[in-house]
């Protein structure tokens, strides 16, 4: 069962929507491919404010995750589409279906 998430919010920079938006979806192949990601959501929660919500049953898989390929694409074009430094929170699963 998956017992640790990331939740981490991203804030486009203005006109920058459209590509963060393409660049999360071209990063699902990435999280794929990851043994130690059970599940991987990139979301949208409004016209400039986007998130990438991952689960995982231990903290190694956590941690490969977030020294994964993801993450390195997303700090190398984080200048260019962020206007913040993402915010990322590391929940604990309490309960889930």
């Amino acid at each position: 069962m998956e017992k640790l998430a990331l939740l981490a919010i991203l804030d486009a920079k203005p006109g920058k929507e459209a590509e963060l938006e393409a660049f999360l979806k071209s990063a699902l192949p990435l999280a794929q491919q990851e043994a130690g990601t059970v599940s991987w959501y990139a979301i949208k929660i409004s016209d400039s404010k986007f998130g990438i919500f991952d689960t995982f049953a231990d903290e190694a898989g956590r941690n490969a995750h977030l020294t994964g390929d993801i993450a390195k694409a997303l700090f190398a074009k984080a200048e260019e589409l962020l206007a913040s430094t993402p915010q990322i929170d590391k929940p604990e699963i309490l309960a889930a279906k």
